[in-house]
């Protein structure tokens, strides 16, 4: 499996983060999600799931900071179009994101769950990517936790493809 993010030099364009123009932004926060083609899934594959992780937040929050997740993306999708997390492009269900989590107890729908973009604080970070290729369908509904992804994938992974994309402070 395959799965392409356009970048520059590896670093996603500024609309999907920090930099972003006010109109991509809901209340001061990133929102639009970038586009993402998977090409090469495996023969079987029912649907599709992913989360973007960001682990150099460690040193800053005390943990890797979730960005987005998402499942039950259609096994036949070769694009997940630009916005798709929040203009609903795309049939998929998606989980908190950490902004939802105790430390900052968002209960803004547009921002406690689907995506919410790069703000590195500190210094340039890599935010992970990682596709999964799954033989069924999960059985989540809108506004899960990454535990609870990552339980109902298990045994159901045919393939996964994980890729760094970096944001600029």
């Amino acid at each position: 499996m395959k799965v392409t993010v356009p970048t520059t030099n590896g670093y996603l364009a500024d609309c999907y983060g920090k930099y972003a123009d006010e109109s991509d932004k809901h209340q001061g926060t990133p929102t639009r999600s970038f586009p993402i083609a998977i090409s090469e899934a495996p023969a079987g594959t029912q649907s599709f799931a992913l989360w973007l992780i960001d682990y150099d937040a460690v040193p800053v929050s005390g943990f890797p900071w979730i960005h987005w997740t998402a499942a039950n993306i259609p096994a036949g999708t070769t694009l997940i179009p630009d916005d798709a997390s929040h203009q609903g492009t795309l049939k998929m269900v998606q989980g908190h994101n950490s902004t939802s989590g105790h430390l900052v107890g968002s209960t803004d729908p547009v921002t406690a769950t689907g995506y919410v973009g790069p703000q590195p604080p500190n210094a340039d970070h890599a935010y992970t990517l990682t596709v999964f290729a799954l033989d069924t369908t999960l059985a989540l509904q809108n506004g899960y936790w990454l535990s609870d992804l990552r339980h109902a994938m298990q045994g159901h992974i045919l393939a996964q493809v994980s890729q760094d994309l970096w944001s600029r402070q």
